[in-house]
């Protein structure tokens, strides 16, 4: 495992002085940005290109002479002086490897993946963390994903190797030298429960063993027959989305046809209609509602309340960035449809401002809960990695997801609309103490307590964070907008 460690750090900083090389093509973490005409004007860059591809590739050397421990100082020190660079999160996912913590490999590998999705490079360290872990199933999906970004990878096929090896060899063999053949009567009883359970599930689906092999066409046809397909609205992770007509209710709907690769196996079909039903019991005037499920021989069709409006990204990409009081407006609905969702016991997990929907006189409605899971656990939360990266809370690049995992994502929503960026992006970030710019230093007539109220919920410990969204929003409520008559946000 020592070998492959070495070997993957080698491999890891050959792409790293490739990227170093052509710095040009390189986007800093660093994103500037105006705001209005009463912002702070933009500044200069703290650090220059060739300052930082110099610092970079004084790093690689060091990872290379296996001095972890001052690579790690170093960054540190830089990230504390302002000197940030979105390479920095892979070179500490790699220095720690090096010294084997293997938790914090996870941690700053999964930064690296928020900055750089298409990173084959983070994924495979993070791979290698989980598998040194007994992680298997969490490594096998990295690993999986690793290989779709680069399918020539030379460092994929080893790690697969290594994870096949451990996976076979998790069986105890005294445990199968000693294992007791099962008795006569034990024979018999899991027999009868064969047989018990092929008969409820042949008298609970014999609608469906006895449908006929044209069925899905026909119910093509009735998708078409009942909904006349007017235009393309939308698209994302999940499909496309379309503005359509029920001729037989009489009202406009948006359709979601889910991709056909998403669906193509049984269990996965299933999955995706277990969480439309749970979805569909949601219903509040804050949340785009889900009329109904179409299944289709290739795929699905979910079928929402149709919403006239734009979301906030879209509202955001227009005007930059809005005045706290227009965003406190917006945001008591998303509030408001959230807490009745957690009141239900069903996380969002992918809330971000392409999935807040304003309409009328800024109002607005929470939409696409198509990776929302059922609460499982109140302490350790469901666990299963879902959401956009950007957006996503710490423990939720973990597998973890919980409530306060939500109010998280709500607080990045809430900075990006004052901001016009998320924290990650705004020069000034601290990514060694994780400590985020105070929005009221970076748009004009915003409130100091807003500041307060958002470094409270991006804590990185959910413990320490704001517990619930009526308890954000109890906050948000409390604070009194200052005189925005002069301010302008439009770029």
């Amino acid at each position: 495992m020592k070998r492959f460690s070495q070997i993957l750090i080698g491999l890891v900083l050959t792409g790293l002085a490739f990227q170093a090389g052509t710095a040009a093509d390189t986007a800093p973490l660093l994103i500037e940005g105006s705001f209005s005409s009463h912002a702070t004007p933009t500044a200069e860059a703290v650090f220059d290109q060739e300052a930082r591809d110099a610092e970079v590739a004084a790093l690689n050397r060091q990872l290379q002479q296996r001095q972890y421990t001052e690579v790690i100082a170093r960054i540190n020190d830089l990230t504390a002086r302002n000197f940030l660079d979105n390479r920095f999160y892979r070179l500490l996912a790699i220095a720690y490897d090096g010294l084997g913590q293997d938790e914090e490999v996870i941690y700053n590998a999964g930064r690296a993946i928020a900055v750089s999705p298409q990173d084959s490079r983070a994924y495979l360290l993070r791979a290698n963390a989980y598998l040194h872990q007994g992680q298997y199933k969490r490594s096998q999906l990295d690993l999986d994903t690793a290989k779709q970004l680069n399918p020539d990878s030379v460092l994929a096929p080893k790690l697969q190797s290594q994870l096949d090896e451990k996976i076979t060899k998790s069986g105890d063999p005294k445990e199968k030298e000693n294992r007791v053949p099962l008795s006569r009567e034990a024979i018999i009883y899991f027999v009868l429960v064969g047989v018990a359970a092929v008969l409820y599930f042949y008298w609970r689906y014999e609608d469906v063993l006895r449908r006929p092999k044209n069925a899905f066409a026909r119910r093509e046809v009735e998708i078409k027959e009942q909904y006349d397909f007017i235009r393309q609205i939308g698209e994302g992770g999940m499909g496309k989305v379309y503005e359509a007509y029920d001729k037989v209710l009489k009202r406009k709907v948006a359709i979601k046809r889910v991709r056909p690769e998403l669906v193509r196996s049984a269990y996965v079909r299933e999955q995706f209609l277990a969480e439309a039903r749970m979805v569909a019991l949601l219903r509040h005037p804050c949340i785009v509602e889900i009329y109904t499920v179409i299944e289709s021989e290739s795929s699905l069709y979910l079928v929402f309340e149709y919403v006239d409006g734009q979301t906030l990204e879209t509202r955001l990409d227009i005007d930059g960035r809005l005045p706290f009081s227009k965003v406190k407006q917006i945001f008591e609905y998303v509030c408001r449809g959230l807490q009745y969702a957690h009141a239900q016991d069903i996380i969002h997990c992918d809330l971000k401002p392409g999935n807040i929907m304003i309409y009328g006189d800024d109002k607005a409605k929470v939409m696409d809960f198509g990776v929302a899971k059922k609460s499982i656990d109140r302490d350790t939360g469901a666990r299963t990695v879902a959401g956009t990266p950007a957006y996503m809370a710490p423990e939720q690049q973990k597998g973890f997801m919980r409530k306060q995992s939500d109010v998280y994502s709500l607080a990045l929503c809430v900075y990006e609309a004052l901001v016009g960026q998320v924290p990650w992006t705004v020069k000034g970030f601290n990514i060694a103490q994780k400590k985020i710019v105070p929005v009221s230093s970076l748009a004009p007539h915003i409130p100091p307590q807003v500041d307060q109220l958002l470094e409270d919920a991006l804590k990185e410990d959910p413990k320490e964070r704001v517990q619930s969204i009526e308890d954000f929003w109890n906050r948000m409520k409390a604070i009194e907008p200052l005189d925005e008559t002069e301010e302008k946000t439009h770029f």
